[in-house]
């Protein structure tokens, strides 16, 4: 894990969050933003493994404003954390890259209850690196008018994923 390079995507995307127009940040708690929170970079929480191919199925995921988002069902990763076995199933959203959708046993708590996200890219031979670290809140954590995913139930997760962004707790 490159801990450095972590370092400088957190700056880099607390610069955008703090001074960019398109920043899903809202305009009132611009000024006085001073960063996410996150927690510690953990290596323990990064994960290269095989996907089962899913079969393209359309998938109907439920979102914050009971709207309905469309993607394809591209795969499952199944792998252990901490001992146990888990699954995520990634899914196609007509970008690059894959899309999960997760909640885990800090949803709720110190991390937004309706879930965290993570983009992945394939790394060829079937296999994606999963990197908690990288784990974001949606959208509609920081301001109002946004559409968010929420995690379907086969994304939930029993055990805690102590990595990338906390809860997002507003200043003003």
């Amino acid at each position: 894990m490159d801990v450095d390079g972590l370092m400088e995507f957190r700056n880099a995307k607390d610069h955008y969050f703090g001074t960019d127009p398109d920043s899903p940040l809202d305009e009132r708690d611009r000024p006085g933003f001073s960063g996410l929170d996150y927690f510690d970079p953990r290596p323990d929480l990064v994960f290269t493994v095989k996907v089962e191919p899913g079969d393209g199925s359309e998938v109907r995921v439920q979102t914050s404003d009971n709207r309905e988002k469309v993607y394809r069902n591209a795969g499952r990763a199944r792998f252990e954390i901490e001992g146990e076995l888990v699954g995520l199933t990634l899914y196609d959203t007509g970008h690059t890259g894959l899309f999960i959708p997760f909640r885990d046993a800090t949803s709720g708590d110190t991390t937004y209850g309706a879930g965290r996200f993570l983009d992945v890219e394939p790394n060829g031979e079937g296999t994606v690196t999963i990197d908690f670290n990288l784990a974001y809140n949606p959208s509609c954590v920081y301001s109002d008018g946004w559409s968010c995913p929420i995690p379907p139930a086969e994304n939930t997760l029993a055990v805690p994923i102590e990595a990338g962004e906390r809860m997002y707790r507003r200043t003003v």
